[in-house]
C-alpha cells in the first residue's frame, strides 16, 4: 500500500513540510553588494552635480532676487536700504513702458509660436518620408540653429532695413511703399517673429521627427489599406501618436516666447537699446535689463519685473499645457 501523506522535514512533532520550507538565499559577496548599491546610488551621483550647479548658480539667485524684490536700494549703494512692501511690484505693474513691454511680448510670443510649431510639424513629417538624401535635408533644417545670433542679426538687418532693405526693395519694385520696420509696430513684431521662426522652426521640427520614427508602420499600412490618405493618416496617426512630444514643443517655445531677449535686443537699432525710440518692440526681458540700468531703486525694481514675468510664464505654460492635455483627451 502506498503512503500518499506528504513527506515532513524532520520527524519530530510540529516540523514544516518540505513543500512549504522557505527558499535560502545565497549569501552575497562583497562584490556583489557593491554592484548592488552602485545600480542604486549611481543615477542618484549622476545627476547630483547638475542639482549642485543649478542650486548654486540657479535656484539662489531665484530666490534672493524674490528676497531683493521687498527692498528699497539705491543705484550705488553697497547694501539694500529699508523693506517698501510691494512698492517695487506696484511701480512696475502702474509703468506704461511695462505695460507696452507686455503687450509687445505676447503680440510677438503669437505671431513666432503658434506659426513655429504648425510649420516645424509639417516640416518633421516631409522629413519622415522617402526623401533622397534625408540626411542632408535633416541636417539642413538644423543649419539656422547653430548660426551665431549675431549673424542672424546681420541678415535679418539687411533684410528689414527702413532705408535699404532687401524686403522694402522688393516692395519698391512692385510700386509699393516701403515698411518703416522699426518704427511701426506691427511690422516690428513681424520681423522679429520671422528671425525667431527662421532660427528655431528646424530645431523644434528635429524633435518631432524623432517622435513620428517611434509610429510603428503597421499603423500606415493598416490605414492604407483601409484607403486612407496621406492627409488623413497624417491627422489620424501622426498628430496623436506625437501628442506627448509635441507638448514638449508647445510648453517649451512657450517659455522661449516670452523672455524672448536676444533678437529685439540685435534688432534694435536705436542707441538706446530700448526698443525702438517709443518703445514699439521692447519685450518684458528688455524692460528688466533696462530697469536694472535705471537711475532709481534699479535692482529691486527689475528683481519685482522678473518675478511678474516668471509669474506670466508659470501661468501661459500651465494654460497650454491644460489646453493640450484637453484636446487630447477630447479626441481619445
Amino acid at each position: 500500500m502506498i503512503d500518499n501523506t506528504p513527506a515532513s522535514v524532520g520527524t519530530a512533532a510540529g516540523a514544516v513540510p518540505a513543500e512549504t520550507a522557505p527558499p535560502v538565499r545565497p549569501r552575497l559577496t562583497f562584490r556583489q553588494r557593491l554592484s548592488l548599491l552602485d545600480t542604486k546610488l549611481s543615477p542618484y551621483v549622476y545627476v547630483l552635480p547638475f542639482f549642485v550647479v543649478f542650486l548654486i548658480i540657479g535656484l539662489y539667485p531665484l530666490g534672493y532676487s524674490a528676497y531683493l524684490s521687498f527692498f528699497s536700494w539705491p543705484r550705488f549703494g553697497v547694501a539694500h536700504g529699508p523693506g517698501v512692501g510691494w512698492a517695487n511690484y506696484s511701480h512696475v505693474l502702474h509703468d506704461p513702458i511695462f505695460r507696452k513691454a507686455l503687450v509687445n511680448t505676447l503680440g510677438i510670443f503669437v505671431i513666432s509660436s503658434v506659426p513655429q510649431i504648425i510649420i516645424a510639424t509639417i516640416v518633421a513629417a516631409l522629413l519622415n518620408t522617402e526623401l533622397r538624401g534625408r540626411t542632408w535635408w535633416r541636417m539642413s533644417v538644423l543649419s539656422p540653429f547653430v548660426v551665431a545670433p549675431a549673424a542672424t542679426a546681420l541678415i535679418f538687418g539687411s533684410l528689414f532695413a527702413d532705408q535699404s532693405g532687401l524686403v522694402n526693395g522688393a516692395l519698391h519694385g512692385l510700386g509699393l511703399s516701403g515698411v518703416d520696420w522699426h518704427s511701426n509696430r506691427p511690422a516690428s513684431w513681424l520681423a522679429i517673429a520671422t528671425m525667431v521662426n527662421w532660427r528655431w522652426t528646424g530645431y523644434n521640427a528635429l524633435i518631432l521627427l524623432a517622435a513620428m520614427q517611434a509610429i510603428p508602420n503597421e499603423l500606415y499600412e493598416a490605414a492604407s489599406l483601409d484607403g486612407a490618405g496621406r492627409v488623413r493618416q497624417f491627422l489620424s496617426i501622426t498628430v496623436p501618436s506625437i501628442r506627448p512630444t509635441l507638448l514638449f514643443v508647445i510648453v517649451t517655445s512657450t517659455i522661449g516666447g516670452l523672455h524672448i531677449f536676444t533678437e529685439p535686443r540685435l534688432f534694435d537699432t536705436n542707441l538706446q537699446h530700448q526698443g525702438g525710440a517709443n518703445y514699439e518692440f521692447q519685450t518684458l526681458t528688455m524692460y528688466v535689463f533696462n530697469t536694472a540700468n535705471s537711475s532709481t531703486d534699479p535692482y529691486p525694481r527689475a528683481a519685482a519685473a522678473t518675478w511678474i514675468e516668471v509669474l506670466l510664464i508659470i501661468v501661459v505654460s500651465l494654460g497650454s499645457f491644460l489646453l493640450t492635455r484637453a484636446a487630447q483627451r477630447r479626441s481619445s
